[in-house]
């Protein structure tokens, strides 16, 4: 659909994470899956972007960071980025 990629920050026993997955993973977009308990700079990528805190799921698309977003927000950074 797109060459952007959408980096996903999620973490296990996220229900949050889990619910955005199901749409992102039929999205066809390219999504690179970052655990952030497997990863300290990915963590601190989050944190810098989530007032010092490890808000999950946290997305990155381009320059664009989103902290808990709908599909929606992450469809519309997409298409911004691709224009």
């Amino acid at each position: 659909m797109s060459d952007v990629e959408v980096e996903f920050y999620w973490r296990p026993g996220c229900g949050f994470c889990a619910a955005l997955e199901r749409p992102l993973s039929k999205s066809g977009f390219t999504v690179k899956r970052v655990n952030i308990w497997e990863d300290p700079d990915a963590a601190a990528r989050v944190r810098s972007v989530a007032d010092g805190n490890e808000v999950v799921p946290t997305v990155f698309v381009g320059s664009t960071a989103m902290v808990n977003p709908s599909f929606a927000e992450i469809e519309a950074a997409v298409k911004a980025a691709s224009a």
